[in-house]
């Protein structure tokens, strides 16, 4: 039986009634384990995240859908070493987030639920936008004013509702809470654990495009952690089945001008930072929501965190673009920081390795002159 169970594990609720945080204690929420999947689960004839249907806890009935999933999974020559790339920017809305709010957004409208807000750097509240126009629900989406007017103009023309909060992206996720509280459900993708149930099938996805087996590292570029997390129980779940014998080491990569997980990676929890300005900011959060999830993600796998200096991530995004891959900065972090875990020897060349690029170059066409 699916119930969301508190971080401290002392609390549980039914997941008919959706919530955000756990009522008692305010802290974030998970769902109980799930049981994972066999290639014979797999249904072939859906051309969409759903082909994982069988390990994803929302009822079949009444999923919306765009047909997410199945990107493409290239080899590459990067950094000395020949990596594979997981184009997630070539999702519906053009990020990653799509996974996620895919499985959300379905499981929201069959439990009734009308209207949905959200703060985000742009891509969240790019693909909350969609998915609640495919749904039939009502946005309305919080933005850094400093979002980049292509991610702005996308959240507005599925017809969702835009606000441009002055300030930090700690001040927009400030600014939710208070609308959290008046009543307005929050969809936040760092908080509602059902968002992880979409991106999880990442990891389904790399399972099942590696013939059913895994690479030796996954290099995922990190802001609050959703697709790190969904990775992670992703390829539990698969171990626990017994359909895979070992996981991947799961990497995070950073702006190391906000490099919040990677401070807290070192120091062995949550510190406080001090954000500077990055051209990633997608990327850019100075305040994790789930830190013993992610640290958990790093640590049980065997992985670690690589902070990117500033002036590498533009070039970076430009060497992908190069090989093909149109990615915005905040994905190219992903890119610059193989080429560092490689060059420390933390990742062999000749593993085998996948990078995930999150995000549509786009999505930040005024970061691509140069």
């Amino acid at each position: 039986m699916v119930e969301y169970v508190s971080q401290d594990g002392l609390h549980r609720y039914p997941v008919d009634t959706p919530i955000w945080r756990c009522p008692a204690t305010g802290q974030p929420v998970d769902l109980t384990p799930g049981d994972g999947l066999d290639p014979g689960d797999i249904v072939a004839s859906d051309f969409s995240l759903w082909r994982y249907g069988k390990a994803i806890r929302v009822p079949a009935e009444g999923r919306v859908s765009l047909g997410e999933g199945l990107t493409p999974l290239v080899e590459t020559a990067l950094g000395g070493g020949r990596p594979r790339i997981k184009c997630e920017y070539l999702a519906p809305s053009g990020s990653f987030k799509d996974r996620g709010m895919a499985v959300l957004v379905s499981y929201l409208k069959a439990h009734g639920v009308t209207e949905v807000m959200l703060d985000s750097s742009g891509n969240a509240a790019a693909s909350l936008a969609c998915y609640a126009a495919a749904g039939g629900l009502q946005a309305r989406l919080m933005v850094p004013g400093y979002t980049s007017p292509a991610k702005v103009a996308q959240i507005r023309v599925y017809g969702a509702e835009v606000e441009l909060v002055p300030g930090t992206r700690q001040d927009c996720a400030a600014a939710a809470l208070k609308l959290a509280e008046d009543g307005l459900f929050y969809a936040s993708h760092n908080w509602q654990p059902f968002f992880v149930e979409g991106t999880k099938t990442l990891a389904f996805e790399i399972w099942e495009q590696y013939g059913f087996a895994v690479p030796d590292n996954v290099v995922i570029p990190v802001g609050y952690g959703s697709n790190l997390m969904g990775c992670h129980l992703g390829f539990a779940e698969l171990l626990k089945r017994g359909a895979i014998a070992r996981v991947p080491r799961l990497f995070a990569a950073q702006p190391a001008n906000c490099a919040a997980l990677h401070a807290a990676f070192a120091a062995g929890g949550a510190v406080a930072i001090e954000a500077k300005p990055t051209v990633a900011e997608g990327i850019a959060n100075s305040k994790l929501v789930r830190v013993p999830e992610n640290l958990a993600a790093l640590r049980e796998t065997g992985g670690g965190t690589v902070a990117v200096a500033e002036e590498a991530i533009l070039p970076a995004m430009h060497a992908l673009a190069r090989r093909g891959f149109f990615v915005e900065p905040s994905s190219a972090v992903a890119g610059a920081g193989y080429r560092a875990l490689v060059a420390d020897g933390t990742i062999a060349a000749d593993q085998e390795t996948v990078i995930v690029l999150t995000g549509n170059g786009l999505k930040s066409a005024d970061a691509l002159v140069g």
